[in-house]
């Protein structure tokens, strides 16, 4: 059995997201920007593709922005409320310890031009709260940013309250919703989000598309120049294909949320408590405040990248929160941000299942990794240390 579990980094294409693109190849083909009748064409798909995303995130057709995907929104949102913020003396923005690089890497790149960068401390719940947003906002403070729920351990943070202290402080509120979109329910305007960042193939679309949700009047900057489109603030030809599938497969998700959120997060919980049983492990994020289809646990006594190739040759394709970067092996920044020491954030896992999965599947992987795990903790002799009592164990 051949088991996909790892839709946290991308998802296999809905058949509606694949028949959404496929006119848009060889016959509705126009430029989006030509007057002609063929160009007009494929205007009027684009124009309904954006606004069918706004339905889905409670917003106008003309506040959505599309991109190359996730990273490139982040990039602007955080670049454009950066410059906006520096231009009336504000130059402080407020994110937290484990967002996604996309975010942490432009806001390091901005404190290089003097910005000053408070992160946010997740070691407590393995989240963050309002209150803490509150207590970091300043008078020069001119944007928050916040992911709407982490890509490895999947808490989901508290976007409305957090929201909600923004609008209060008059302070810019953008939020990486990469991970979440499809997947929870999103109300832009009543959770008082002004700029949001997405994703199609985290929801079953194409890769190479997202979007930037900038609410109206918010002043954009370019990061690519050079054309018109999307009204002038983001300049190359719009990607027509990929925009269809991505507002066909956001459209197909949001829909069946209510059917497909209890249905993942069920095999979500009888994964946590089928792996939890497995002695010196942890559960990772949010106990309760969680995505529905996100697992994520460290093992004591093991290496994330051994487990991982042995859950592959075993059928099941999964992720770590380690990576192996210039021959060595360096944790997660996530897991460290939440207290993980890196002998155990070494040894982790992350299963990330959506509604294409089933009951059978979660069977095979329940039955596989305990086996796994065994098996490489009796070849560990940092196991065999902490068996021996010469460490101690810390999970």
């Amino acid at each position: 059995m051949r088991v996909y579990a790892d839709n946290a980094a991308t998802t296999a294409m809905s058949q509606v997201a694949i028949d959404a693109m496929l006119p848009y190849f060889n016959k509705v083909y126009g430029n989006p920007s030509s007057l002609h009748s063929v160009g007009q064409e494929a205007k009027e798909a684009l124009d309904a593709a954006r606004a069918t995303v706004a339905a889905c995130l409670g917003c106008e057709p003309r506040e959505i922005y599309f991109t190359s995907g996730g990273s490139e929104a982040d990039n602007q949102a955080i670049i454009s409320a950066a410059r906006f913020g520096a231009r009336k003396g504000k130059k402080h923005i407020i994110t937290t310890a484990f967002e996604h690089h996309a975010v942490l890497h432009t806001v390091q790149k901005l404190e290089k031009e003097g910005f000053e960068v408070t992160y946010l401390d997740v070691s407590n719940g393995h989240t963050i709260t309002a209150q803490q947003v509150k207590d970091a906002i300043r008078e020069d403070t001119c944007l928050v940013t916040t992911m709407y729920a982490n890509n490895e351990i999947g808490s989901v943070l508290p976007i409305p309250e957090i929201g909600a202290v923004c609008k209060e402080a008059k302070v810019p509120f953008h939020t990486d919703a990469v991970q979440a979109v499809g997947h929870i329910k999103i109300n832009v305007k009543e959770q008082n989000i002004d700029l949001l960042s997405l994703s199609a193939h985290k929801f079953h679309g194409p890769k190479g598309v997202g979007v930037l949700y900038a609410r109206r009047g918010f002043p954009l900057t370019n990061v690519i120049d050079g054309g018109a489109q999307e009204r002038g603030k983001r300049g190359g030809t719009e990607n027509l294909a990929g925009i269809a599938g991505l507002a066909a497969a956001m459209k197909e998700a949001c829909d069946n949320i209510d059917v497909n959120m209890p249905k993942v997060a069920a095999m979500r919980d009888r994964l946590i408590e089928g792996l939890g049983q497995i002695p010196h492990c942890a559960l990772n994020g949010d106990p309760v405040n969680r995505l529905p289809g996100n697992v994520s646990f460290c093992f004591e006594g093991i290496e994330g990248e051994s487990l991982l190739l042995l859950l592959d040759y075993k059928g099941v394709s999964a992720s770590s929160g380690s990576a192996c970067t210039s021959g060595s092996l360096d944790p997660s920044h996530v897991l460290l941000a939440i207290g993980r020491i890196h002998d155990v954030a070494h040894g982790s896992l992350r299963l990330s299942i959506c509604e294409y999965n089933t009951d059978e599947e979660i069977d095979h992987i329940l039955a596989c990794v305990p086996k796994v795990v065994q098996n490489l903790r009796n070849m560990s002799p940092v196991w065999r240390d902490l068996q021996n009592g010469k460490r101690e164990y810390i999970l």
